[in-house]
């Protein structure tokens, strides 16, 4: 527990409404969407950026540890607390400071939900590109700590490049102001994109000015079944190869099929498909068919396509997406605890990466169920098994292993969406040189010379 006079200290900062050291609150706060739990010493609910300066000064001057938290829906332990350290949960900072259609900009708090700043958006014919699956719960401020992308980002890019500005406060309480509210500017360097993606161990974010895009006048939805993994992935290389470009190429392999059966979300599949893409292009209404029809022409230029079925209305489109999205549930029909890797290999290699897998799986007694954002090479690797079984436990972090060191000899990466976190850190040695990871800590200690904000991530011991 932390010390009365700690707790004393902040409640008069924040205030009685502010600060829970009650058993029951740090229970709640303990854990993300890993399995582990850790108790804090306390929960903490600023309500503003002064609020924000104030605890991380006491943090910094009784050393505490702080763990920043949005909405807890990581998977890497990135939310995960510090035993008895202090969690400062975002919830409470939850307003959208300012919209500015003609600028196409939005200032928000960390604590927004991410589908509500899209949904203001396209009041005005904007929208705001970043699209995670966990967009109708998360809040912005996780995925700018873990810069968090989606099915869109084969267009648009990730959260990193649509933030123009910044608020901080780094781990000495100081306030920290970056970027500009235009769209050039390269004024000093560039530490919005630094702290987009350092999962809270640099500085707390406490205000975010995004860039919006006009909305799209139409998308159109294609769905693809396939023979064979093989087949659909070499699919995925002709698309990316011509000149149109899709905003979402999707990819399920033949057990998230199976997932998704008892769903009904299948039932119309052709026999024999063992791989599904979602292809997705949006513009303008009069260019939108002629870039279908550019897509249809590469994705037919190759052996095992079994049936191509387009959307055209919305409720169609949204119908062809349902088994999308109904993917990260459903996998755990397999088993109640998915090891959830979303690593990357470049588009060339996804074909090959994919039979690897299937050679995978064969060789361990777990199902691995794969899917993802094919047109980035970014795949997410579900690995299902039994937590309480030492043995397929033990066989999970060999596979593990075996598997990250594969895709990095295919030229790729641990992570391409969900960050590094306590799940992942012991693997980043593997990929990131010994004298890069000593420049990295030293930029660390620049922000938080006590090491004190979410300490145990990111980075190896």
């Amino acid at each position: 527990m932390l010390s009365h006079d700690v707790l004393q200290a902040l409640t008069t900062a924040l205030g009685p409404d502010r600060v829970f050291a009650d058993p029951e609150t740090r229970a709640l706060y303990s854990s993300d969407e890993t399995p582990r739990q850790v108790m804090p010493g306390a929960v903490l609910f600023p309500a503003s950026h002064d609020h924000v300066v104030a605890l991380m000064r006491l943090a910094h001057a009784h050393k505490l540890p702080v763990v920043a938290r949005g909405a807890g829906s990581g998977n890497v332990g990135g939310a995960l607390p510090v035993a008895n350290g202090l969690v400062v949960s975002f919830e409470c900072m939850n307003r959208i400071l300012e919209f500015d259609p003609l600028n196409r900009l939005m200032v928000v708090q960390p604590g927004v939900v991410t589908e509500d700043i899209g949904e203001l958006a396209r009041t005005q014919g904007l929208f705001y590109a970043p699209d995670p699956g966990s967009g109708a719960y998360s809040r912005i401020g996780g995925n700018l700590a873990m810069n968090a992308a989606g099915p869109h980002a084969v267009k648009y890019g990730v959260t990193r490049d649509h933030v123009l500005a910044l608020k901080a406060v780094t781990g000495e309480g100081k306030t920290l102001v970056t970027g500009c509210r235009t769209s050039k500017g390269v004024t000093g360097y560039d530490f919005t994109r630094l702290l987009i993606g350092s999962e809270g161990t640099l500085a707390l974010i406490t205000e975010a000015t995004l860039k919006l895009l006009p909305a799209p006048e139409t998308v159109a939805t294609l769905r693809l079944c396939f023979a064979s993994n093989r087949s659909a992935c070499l699919a995925v290389e002709r698309v990316m190869r011509q000149p149109v470009l899709p905003c979402a190429l999707e990819i399920m392999d033949r057990r998230s099929i199976e997932a998704i059966r008892p769903t009904g979300t299948a039932d119309d599949l052709p026999a024999g498909t063992e791989a599904l893409l979602m292809v997705e292009v949006d513009g303008t209404q009069r260019e939108v068919p002629h870039l279908v029809a550019a897509l249809k022409s590469a994705l037919n230029g190759g052996e095992g396509l079994l049936e191509i079925r387009e959307g055209v209305t919305r409720e169609q489109a949204q119908a062809l997406w349902a088994a999308r999205k109904s993917l990260s549930h459903a996998v755990k029909r397999y088993a109640p605890l998915k090891i959830n890797e979303d690593v990357v290999v470049p588009v060339s290699r996804l074909a090959d990466f994919i039979d690897y897998l299937d050679k995978l799986g064969n060789l361990y007694p777990f199902p691995i169920v794969s899917f993802g954002h094919a047109g980035n090479g970014n795949l997410h690797v579900n690995l299902m098994v039994h937590p309480d079984n030492t043995q397929e436990m033990a066989q999970a972090h060999e596979c593990l292993l075996e598997m990250i060191r594969t895709v990095l000899a295919f030229g790729g990466t641990l992570s391409g969406e969900h960050g590094i976190g306590t799940e992942k850190r012991d693997y980043v040695g593997l990929e990131i040189q010994p004298d890069t990871l000593a420049l990295m800590r030293a930029v660390k200690h620049q922000f938080d010379p006590m090491g004190i904000l979410n300490p145990g991530k990111l980075f190896p011991d």
